[in-house]
């Protein structure tokens, strides 16, 4: 009598996910993380529109002082107050959105602004001892528009173009009559600070 061998029934395993699949959520996930990383700024738009007003108010304080040293110190006492403001909010910002203040936009502004404002320290000294104060406001916006543009090279748009009009400041006011050194400090680092801080606030996340 013949002998029939029976076999278990193979159960087949389950098949993978589709290769098209996979790679259309691979390519979904890379799109969505590229977009946030260029919609996210580490430029605190509400922060520098309170940089802007401190500054349209240190404008009309210093355009009523009588001496270059009280003018001098009515700005560096804005600068202080500035710096204090954008360190507080580029950390909040940074925060909010779950990422180190030393991020890799972070990290960036702050290395490219770096080396224009020690420079603007350094020449401020030069400036002073030759007697050319009255260049002080073109220098100053040049070197901070500057800045702004090396250091918002890879921001989004808005961050370098803000560079771009504080350097088409600075350059202006090298050639204008002195007498028009607070009011053009006042659209640089007021109104320019206050109107591109709202458009970042409203685009960018705060």
């Amino acid at each position: 009598m013949a002998v029939v061998h029976t076999f278990p029934e193979r159960t087949q395993p389950d098949e993978p996910p589709a290769l098209h699949d996979r790679a259309m959520d691979n390519l979904r996930f890379i799109r969505e993380t590229m977009e946030r990383a260029s919609a996210f700024t580490a430029v605190p738009g509400w922060g520098q529109v309170a940089i802007g007003l401190t500054a349209l108010f240190a404008a009309l304080v210093a355009s009523q002082q009588k001496t270059f040293g009280a003018w001098f110190a009515v700005w560096m006492t804005e600068a202080a107050v500035s710096a204090g403001i954008a360190g507080w909010t580029m950390y909040r910002k940074a925060h909010a959105s779950d990422t180190s203040l030393l991020s890799r936009p972070g990290r960036k502004l702050i290395i490219n602004l770096s080396p224009p404002m020690f420079v603007g320290a350094l020449l401020t000294v030069v400036f002073y001892r030759a007697g050319m104060e009255a260049q002080l406001p073109g220098l100053w916006l040049l070197l901070y528009g500057t800045g702004v543009v090396t250091g918002g090279a890879f921001s989004v748009r808005p961050v370098p173009f803000m560079g771009l009009c504080f350097m088409f400041l600075g350059a202006g006011a090298l050639f204008l009559p002195a007498a028009w050194g607070d009011a053009l400090m006042a659209a640089g680092f007021g109104l320019l600070h206050v109107i591109f801080g709202l458009h970042i606030a409203r685009n960018y996340g705060g």
